[in-house]
Protein backbone atom coordinates (compact mmCIF):
# COMPACT_ATOMS: atom_id res chain seq x y z
CA UNK A 1 0.00 0.00 0.00
CA UNK A 2 1.64 3.48 -0.72
CA UNK A 3 2.23 5.03 2.55
CA UNK A 4 0.79 8.39 0.67
CA UNK A 5 -2.26 6.99 -0.18
CA UNK A 6 -4.45 9.89 0.11
CA UNK A 7 -8.01 7.95 0.64
CA UNK A 8 -6.66 5.83 3.14
CA UNK A 9 -5.11 8.29 5.71
CA UNK A 10 -4.10 7.58 9.35
CA UNK A 11 -6.42 9.33 11.44
CA UNK A 12 -5.41 10.79 14.74
CA UNK A 13 -7.83 10.98 17.79
CA UNK A 14 -7.18 13.95 19.89
CA UNK A 15 -5.26 17.49 18.95
CA UNK A 16 -3.43 17.95 22.22
CA UNK A 17 0.24 17.57 22.36
CA UNK A 18 0.39 13.81 21.55
CA UNK A 19 -1.45 13.81 18.57
CA UNK A 20 0.06 16.94 16.97
CA UNK A 21 3.55 15.24 17.44
CA UNK A 22 2.04 11.94 15.92
CA UNK A 23 0.81 13.58 12.96
CA UNK A 24 3.71 15.81 12.22
CA UNK A 25 5.97 12.51 12.12
CA UNK A 26 3.94 10.73 9.79
CA UNK A 27 3.33 13.57 7.77
CA UNK A 28 7.56 13.71 7.92
CA UNK A 29 7.26 9.90 6.20
CA UNK A 30 4.63 11.16 3.40
CA UNK A 31 1.98 9.78 5.23
CA UNK A 32 -1.40 11.36 5.38
CA UNK A 33 -2.66 12.14 8.47
CA UNK A 34 -5.93 13.47 9.67
CA UNK A 35 -6.36 15.02 12.91
CA UNK A 36 -9.75 14.82 14.43
CA UNK A 37 -10.39 17.01 17.35
CA UNK A 38 -13.77 17.23 19.08
CA UNK A 39 -13.34 20.65 20.30
CA UNK A 40 -12.86 24.02 18.33
CA UNK A 41 -9.23 24.47 18.28
CA UNK A 42 -6.30 22.32 19.02
CA UNK A 43 -4.95 22.12 22.17
CA UNK A 44 -8.49 22.38 24.01
CA UNK A 45 -7.49 20.62 27.37
CA UNK A 46 -4.43 23.06 27.82
CA UNK A 47 -7.01 25.94 27.42
CA UNK A 48 -9.15 25.34 30.60
CA UNK A 49 -6.30 24.74 32.82
CA UNK A 50 -5.74 27.34 36.04
CA UNK A 51 -4.42 30.47 34.89
CA UNK A 52 -1.10 30.37 37.56
CA UNK A 53 -0.27 27.14 35.68
CA UNK A 54 3.43 26.51 34.02
CA UNK A 55 4.83 22.87 32.54
CA UNK A 56 6.89 21.30 35.27
CA UNK A 57 9.64 20.47 33.00
CA UNK A 58 11.68 22.33 31.36
CA UNK A 59 11.53 24.65 27.81
CA UNK A 60 14.05 22.59 26.44
CA UNK A 61 13.00 19.02 27.34
CA UNK A 62 9.53 20.15 26.52
CA UNK A 63 9.30 20.79 23.09
CA UNK A 64 7.75 18.26 20.48
CA UNK A 65 10.20 16.93 17.90
CA UNK A 66 10.65 19.74 15.14
CA UNK A 67 9.93 22.68 16.85
CA UNK A 68 12.06 24.34 19.57
CA UNK A 69 9.92 25.89 22.21
CA UNK A 70 10.66 30.11 21.93
CA UNK A 71 13.61 31.07 25.03
CA UNK A 72 11.19 33.92 25.30
CA UNK A 73 8.94 31.41 27.18
CA UNK A 74 11.34 30.94 30.33
CA UNK A 75 12.61 28.13 31.82
CA UNK A 76 9.02 26.97 33.33
CA UNK A 77 6.48 27.68 30.21
CA UNK A 78 3.22 28.65 30.98
CA UNK A 79 -0.56 27.37 30.07
CA UNK A 80 -1.12 30.55 27.73
CA UNK A 81 2.50 29.98 26.29
CA UNK A 82 1.54 26.42 25.74
CA UNK A 83 -1.22 26.78 23.94
CA UNK A 84 0.42 29.36 21.37
CA UNK A 85 3.26 26.97 20.99
CA UNK A 86 0.48 23.81 20.28
CA UNK A 87 -0.97 26.26 17.85
CA UNK A 88 2.45 27.61 16.20
CA UNK A 89 3.45 23.61 15.90
CA UNK A 90 0.36 22.48 14.21
CA UNK A 91 0.44 25.41 11.13
CA UNK A 92 4.26 25.42 11.49
CA UNK A 93 3.57 21.17 10.45
CA UNK A 94 0.57 21.68 8.37
CA UNK A 95 -0.79 19.36 10.30
CA UNK A 96 -4.60 18.45 9.00
CA UNK A 97 -6.67 18.96 11.33
CA UNK A 98 -10.63 18.43 11.14
CA UNK A 99 -12.19 20.22 14.48
CA UNK A 100 -15.47 19.80 16.27
CA UNK A 101 -15.79 15.96 15.06
CA UNK A 102 -15.78 13.54 18.22
CA UNK A 103 -15.22 9.49 17.39
CA UNK A 104 -17.27 7.51 19.39
CA UNK A 105 -16.45 4.12 18.13
CA UNK A 106 -13.13 2.54 16.71
CA UNK A 107 -13.82 -0.79 14.54
CA UNK A 108 -11.80 -3.08 12.69
CA UNK A 109 -12.71 -3.12 8.69
CA UNK A 110 -10.79 -5.20 6.23
CA UNK A 111 -7.33 -4.79 6.55
CA UNK A 112 -7.46 -0.89 7.90
CA UNK A 113 -10.40 0.63 10.48
CA UNK A 114 -13.59 2.34 10.58
CA UNK A 115 -14.13 5.60 12.85
CA UNK A 116 -18.25 6.30 13.55
CA UNK A 117 -18.04 10.12 14.12
CA UNK A 118 -20.26 13.45 15.32
CA UNK A 119 -22.93 13.25 12.71
CA UNK A 120 -22.94 9.93 11.35
CA UNK A 121 -19.54 10.19 9.57
CA UNK A 122 -17.95 6.96 9.04
CA UNK A 123 -14.14 7.38 8.24
CA UNK A 124 -11.86 4.26 6.64
CA UNK A 125 -8.48 4.93 7.42
CA UNK A 126 -5.31 2.84 7.16
CA UNK A 127 -4.24 3.28 11.03
CA UNK A 128 -5.35 5.14 13.97
CA UNK A 129 -3.78 6.57 17.13
CA UNK A 130 -5.49 7.23 20.40
CA UNK A 131 -4.63 10.38 21.37
CA UNK A 132 -7.32 11.78 23.57
CA UNK A 133 -5.15 11.36 26.86
CA UNK A 134 -5.31 11.40 30.49
CA UNK A 135 -7.70 14.43 30.80
CA UNK A 136 -10.68 13.55 29.15
CA UNK A 137 -13.29 13.16 31.39
CA UNK A 138 -13.53 15.12 34.89
CA UNK A 139 -13.73 12.55 37.38
CA UNK A 140 -16.10 13.38 40.57
CA UNK A 141 -16.29 10.89 43.75
CA UNK A 142 -20.00 9.34 44.25
CA UNK A 143 -19.89 10.99 47.81
CA UNK A 144 -23.00 10.26 49.40
CA UNK A 145 -24.56 13.62 50.21
CA UNK A 146 -22.86 14.95 47.44
CA UNK A 147 -25.89 16.04 46.13
CA UNK A 148 -27.32 18.14 49.36
CA UNK A 149 -24.19 20.05 49.85
CA UNK A 150 -25.20 23.28 50.70
CA UNK A 151 -22.11 25.55 49.78
CA UNK A 152 -20.65 25.62 46.13
CA UNK A 153 -19.06 22.16 44.92
CA UNK A 154 -16.77 22.23 41.65
CA UNK A 155 -14.18 20.08 40.03
CA UNK A 156 -10.39 21.48 39.39
CA UNK A 157 -11.32 22.19 35.83
CA UNK A 158 -13.18 24.66 36.48
CA UNK A 159 -11.29 26.79 38.67
CA UNK A 160 -9.24 29.10 37.10
CA UNK A 161 -7.74 31.71 39.81
CA UNK A 162 -8.25 32.54 43.65
CA UNK A 163 -10.13 35.98 43.02
CA UNK A 164 -13.64 34.65 43.19
CA UNK A 165 -12.95 32.83 46.53
CA UNK A 166 -11.08 36.00 47.87
CA UNK A 167 -12.37 35.97 51.87
CA UNK A 168 -14.03 32.61 51.68
CA UNK A 169 -13.33 28.86 53.36
CA UNK A 170 -12.14 26.59 50.75
CA UNK A 171 -11.36 22.81 50.76
CA UNK A 172 -9.53 21.48 48.57
CA UNK A 173 -9.60 18.11 47.67
CA UNK A 174 -7.03 15.22 46.69
CA UNK A 175 -3.03 16.52 47.45
CA UNK A 176 -1.68 15.60 43.38
CA UNK A 177 0.06 18.48 41.48
CA UNK A 178 -3.33 19.99 40.99
CA UNK A 179 -5.01 20.22 43.99
CA UNK A 180 -1.32 21.19 45.71
CA UNK A 181 -1.29 24.20 43.08
CA UNK A 182 -4.87 25.34 43.13
CA UNK A 183 -4.52 24.92 47.43
CA UNK A 184 -1.02 27.68 47.37
CA UNK A 185 -2.83 29.42 44.80
CA UNK A 186 -5.75 30.02 47.49
CA UNK A 187 -3.70 30.84 50.37
CA UNK A 188 -1.58 33.21 48.32
CA UNK A 189 -4.28 35.00 46.53
CA UNK A 190 -6.96 36.08 49.54
CA UNK A 191 -8.68 32.94 50.19
CA UNK A 192 -10.11 33.44 53.84
CA UNK A 193 -8.90 30.16 54.86
CA UNK A 194 -7.74 26.92 52.74
CA UNK A 195 -7.46 23.33 53.98
CA UNK A 196 -6.39 20.21 51.58
CA UNK A 197 -7.91 17.24 51.86
CA UNK A 198 -5.50 14.00 51.91
CA UNK A 199 -6.14 10.48 51.42
CA UNK A 200 -2.61 9.37 50.58
CA UNK A 201 0.56 11.60 51.47
CA UNK A 202 2.04 12.64 48.20
CA UNK A 203 5.85 12.14 47.07
CA UNK A 204 6.88 16.06 47.13
CA UNK A 205 9.75 17.29 44.91
CA UNK A 206 11.43 20.15 44.48
CA UNK A 207 10.76 21.19 41.04
CA UNK A 208 14.57 22.17 40.53
CA UNK A 209 17.07 21.83 43.41
CA UNK A 210 20.46 24.08 42.53
CA UNK A 211 19.33 24.91 39.17
CA UNK A 212 19.10 21.05 38.48
CA UNK A 213 15.53 20.46 37.35
CA UNK A 214 13.49 17.15 38.71
CA UNK A 215 13.15 16.05 35.22
CA UNK A 216 16.80 15.58 34.47
CA UNK A 217 16.96 13.40 37.65
CA UNK A 218 13.93 11.37 36.30
CA UNK A 219 15.55 11.05 32.80
CA UNK A 220 18.51 9.41 33.74
CA UNK A 221 17.29 7.34 36.60
CA UNK A 222 13.72 5.76 34.63
CA UNK A 223 15.74 2.74 33.82
CA UNK A 224 17.05 1.57 36.79
CA UNK A 225 15.34 -0.74 39.07
CA UNK A 226 12.91 0.15 41.33
CA UNK A 227 14.38 -0.23 44.79
CA UNK A 228 17.53 2.14 43.52
CA UNK A 229 15.42 4.87 42.53
CA UNK A 230 13.07 4.83 45.35
CA UNK A 231 16.61 4.57 48.31
CA UNK A 232 17.80 7.42 45.93
CA UNK A 233 14.23 9.55 45.61
CA UNK A 234 14.23 9.28 49.41
CA UNK A 235 17.52 9.99 50.36
CA UNK A 236 16.95 13.29 48.19
CA UNK A 237 13.34 14.24 49.78
CA UNK A 238 14.85 14.06 53.33
CA UNK A 239 17.39 16.70 52.07
CA UNK A 240 15.66 18.78 50.25
CA UNK A 241 12.35 18.80 51.57
CA UNK A 242 11.17 19.62 54.96
CA UNK A 243 9.13 17.09 57.47
CA UNK A 244 5.52 18.34 57.08
CA UNK A 245 4.34 15.80 59.67
CA UNK A 246 3.70 18.35 62.38
CA UNK A 247 1.93 19.92 60.29
CA UNK A 248 -0.17 17.10 59.11
CA UNK A 249 1.48 16.21 55.94
CA UNK A 250 3.52 13.43 56.65
CA UNK A 251 6.65 11.62 54.46
CA UNK A 252 4.75 8.85 52.26
CA UNK A 253 5.41 5.28 53.44
CA UNK A 254 5.90 3.88 49.91
CA UNK A 255 8.83 4.89 47.51
CA UNK A 256 8.74 7.11 44.69
CA UNK A 257 9.22 5.17 41.46
CA UNK A 258 7.42 2.11 42.98
CA UNK A 259 3.96 5.12 43.12
CA UNK A 260 4.87 6.06 39.62
CA UNK A 261 4.48 3.01 37.96
CA UNK A 262 1.08 2.66 39.82
CA UNK A 263 0.49 5.56 38.32
CA UNK A 264 1.03 8.25 41.12
CA UNK A 265 2.46 10.90 39.97
CA UNK A 266 4.76 12.92 42.38
CA UNK A 267 4.01 16.26 43.82
CA UNK A 268 6.21 19.48 42.38
CA UNK A 269 6.57 21.91 44.48
CA UNK A 270 5.89 25.50 43.50
CA UNK A 271 4.61 26.95 46.89
CA UNK A 272 2.83 23.96 48.73
CA UNK A 273 5.16 23.10 51.60
CA UNK A 274 5.96 26.70 52.10
CA UNK A 275 1.99 27.35 52.40
CA UNK A 276 1.95 24.44 54.63
CA UNK A 277 4.67 25.14 57.18
CA UNK A 278 3.53 28.44 57.32
CA UNK A 279 -0.60 27.65 58.10
CA UNK A 280 -1.79 28.93 55.11
CA UNK A 281 -2.84 25.49 53.69
CA UNK A 282 -4.12 23.01 56.38
CA UNK A 283 -3.76 19.31 55.64
CA UNK A 284 -6.79 17.52 57.01
CA UNK A 285 -8.14 13.87 56.40
CA UNK A 286 -9.74 12.40 52.88
CA UNK A 287 -13.55 13.34 52.73
CA UNK A 288 -15.86 10.51 52.93
CA UNK A 289 -19.14 12.07 52.65
CA UNK A 290 -21.34 15.40 52.94
CA UNK A 291 -23.93 16.01 55.33
CA UNK A 292 -25.99 19.19 54.44
CA UNK A 293 -23.43 22.03 54.59
CA UNK A 294 -20.74 19.91 56.01
CA UNK A 295 -18.08 17.74 54.68
CA UNK A 296 -17.25 14.39 57.18
CA UNK A 297 -13.54 13.39 57.06
CA UNK A 298 -12.56 10.18 57.25
CA UNK A 299 -10.91 10.47 61.17
CA UNK A 300 -15.04 11.57 62.07
CA UNK A 301 -14.33 15.07 62.21
CA UNK A 302 -16.70 17.86 60.14
CA UNK A 303 -15.67 21.06 58.32
CA UNK A 304 -18.18 23.66 57.24
CA UNK A 305 -16.38 24.84 54.16
CA UNK A 306 -17.60 27.61 51.72
CA UNK A 307 -16.27 26.10 48.99
CA UNK A 308 -14.86 22.10 47.79
CA UNK A 309 -12.84 22.26 45.05
CA UNK A 310 -12.79 18.66 43.79
CA UNK A 311 -8.90 18.18 42.58
CA UNK A 312 -9.78 14.34 41.80
CA UNK A 313 -8.59 13.87 38.83
CA UNK A 314 -10.06 12.53 34.95
CA UNK A 315 -10.75 9.36 33.86
CA UNK A 316 -9.66 7.66 30.40
CA UNK A 317 -12.86 7.00 29.46
CA UNK A 318 -11.98 4.61 26.59
CA UNK A 319 -13.97 2.04 27.24
CA UNK A 320 -16.61 2.99 24.77
CA UNK A 321 -13.78 3.83 22.09
CA UNK A 322 -12.39 0.99 22.20
CA UNK A 323 -12.97 -1.65 24.69
CA UNK A 324 -15.05 -3.87 23.03
CA UNK A 325 -11.25 -4.26 20.69
CA UNK A 326 -10.08 -6.29 23.80
CA UNK A 327 -7.16 -3.31 24.06
CA UNK A 328 -7.26 -2.13 27.78
CA UNK A 329 -6.41 -3.65 31.10
CA UNK A 330 -8.32 -4.03 34.25
CA UNK A 331 -7.87 -0.20 35.10
CA UNK A 332 -8.92 1.04 31.41
CA UNK A 333 -5.65 1.24 30.24
CA UNK A 334 -4.39 0.74 27.03
CA UNK A 335 -1.95 -2.53 26.83
CA UNK A 336 0.71 -0.85 24.63
CA UNK A 337 1.88 2.61 23.71
CA UNK A 338 4.01 3.94 20.80
CA UNK A 339 5.24 2.29 18.19
CA UNK A 340 3.67 -1.53 20.01
CA UNK A 341 0.23 -2.31 18.25
CA UNK A 342 -1.75 -5.02 20.01
CA UNK A 343 -1.55 -8.60 18.32
CA UNK A 344 -4.96 -8.35 18.06
CA UNK A 345 -5.47 -5.06 16.69
CA UNK A 346 -2.76 -4.57 14.46
CA UNK A 347 -2.37 -0.58 13.07
CA UNK A 348 -4.00 0.97 16.56
CA UNK A 349 -1.34 2.52 18.33
CA UNK A 350 -2.05 4.74 21.31
CA UNK A 351 -0.06 7.52 23.04
CA UNK A 352 -0.53 9.49 26.21
CA UNK A 353 -1.65 7.51 28.45
CA UNK A 354 1.27 7.01 30.89
CA UNK A 355 2.93 9.56 33.26
CA UNK A 356 6.69 8.93 32.67
CA UNK A 357 8.95 10.91 35.57
CA UNK A 358 10.87 11.80 32.98
CA UNK A 359 8.02 14.24 31.62
CA UNK A 360 5.31 13.57 29.50
CA UNK A 361 6.02 16.09 27.02
CA UNK A 362 9.03 14.49 26.70
CA UNK A 363 7.90 11.04 25.77
CA UNK A 364 4.97 12.17 23.52
CA UNK A 365 7.77 13.34 21.35
CA UNK A 366 9.34 9.87 21.33
CA UNK A 367 6.47 7.87 20.71
CA UNK A 368 5.75 10.18 18.00
CA UNK A 369 8.62 8.69 16.11
CA UNK A 370 8.14 5.11 17.23
CA UNK A 371 4.63 5.38 15.95
CA UNK A 372 5.64 6.73 12.49
CA UNK A 373 7.98 4.41 11.84
CA UNK A 374 5.58 1.45 13.06
CA UNK A 375 2.97 2.82 10.38
CA UNK A 376 5.34 3.60 8.01
CA UNK A 377 6.45 -0.41 8.01
CA UNK A 378 2.59 -1.19 7.10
Amino acid sequence: MATNDPTRPVYVIGGGPGGLAVAAALRGRGIRAVVLEKADAVGDSWRHHYDRLHLHTTRRLSALPGLKMPRSFGRWVSRDDMVRYLETYARVHEVETVTGVEVSRVERAGDGWLLHATGGRRLTGRAVVVATGHNHTPYLPDWPGADGFTGELLHARDYRSPAPYAGRDVLVVGAGNTGAEIAADLAGGGAGRVRLAVRTAPHILRRSTAGWPAQASGILVRRLPVAVVDRAAGALARLSVPDLSAQGLPRPDTGLYARVREGAIPVQDVGLVAAVRSGRVEPVAAVEAFEGGKVVLADGSLLSPEVVVAATGYRRALEPLVGHLGVLDGRGRPTVRGGRAPANAPGLHFTGFTHPISGTLRELGIDARKIARAVART
